[in-house]
């Protein structure tokens, strides 16, 4: 996307069609870009059934020369703090060099008939900086069965302070393909500063 201010226009005019409490998400976000021109965006709006309830969030990942902007945003229903519901709303910036991963992970139908360029069904895009590691840890084990010693713990550490979910038949083809536009423009951002 230009550096330009269509492409502010545009992230002001996605978060809108989002319709969820635009006002409030745009100024969020336009608070934490700053003047810092725009690079990329990507408005993702979700719909999850819990229990009873529907609720809805939406994310807000926006690419600018210097920084990678998350906005989130929740509505909660009233409770024992708010007698009236209300939302939440997060914003982080995170400077370009402190992006250590940019994960992609494609899924296509038929792969044995895919046609290079034809978008996937989904897109998973997961980004790590270090700000949230979980660590999975199991009990270690040896080759013999019969074997009851304790051979202590196994595991692994994984970074992934941000994974981001679209696919086709929630959110729509051109869903996806923004999805891919920002991961691509994320991906040659962090390339860029480690140059």
């Amino acid at each position: 996307m230009a550096k330009t201010s269509t492409t502010t226009q545009g992230l002001r005019a996605a978060i809108e069609r989002s319709g969820y409490y635009p006002a409030l998400v745009a100024e969020a976000v336009e608070a934490a870009v700053g003047g810092e021109p725009i690079r990329s965006y990507l408005v993702h709006q979700e719909t999850t059934f819990d229990q009873n309830e529907v609720r809805r969030h939406v994310t807000v990942l926006v690419l600018t020369g210097n920084r990678f902007i998350v906005s989130h945003t929740d509505e909660q229903a009233a409770d024992s703090t708010s007698p009236t519901p209300y939302a939440t709303t997060s914003t982080e910036s995170v400077k370009l060099d402190r992006i250590s991963s940019v994960v992609v992970s494609r899924v296509v139908a038929n792969p044995e008939q895919y046609t290079p360029g034809t978008p996937p069904r989904e897109v998973v895009l997961t980004i790590g900086w270090g700000a949230v590691s979980r660590i999975d840890l199991e009990p270690a084990a040896c080759g013999d069965p019969n074997c009851d010693a304790d051979h202590g713990y196994t595991g692994s550490s994984t970074a992934d302070d941000l994974s981001l979910r679209v696919s086709e038949a929630g959110d729509g083809p051109e869903t996806v393909r923004q999805a891919l536009a920002f991961a691509q423009s994320i991906s040659e951002a962090t390339a860029d500063v480690t140059r």
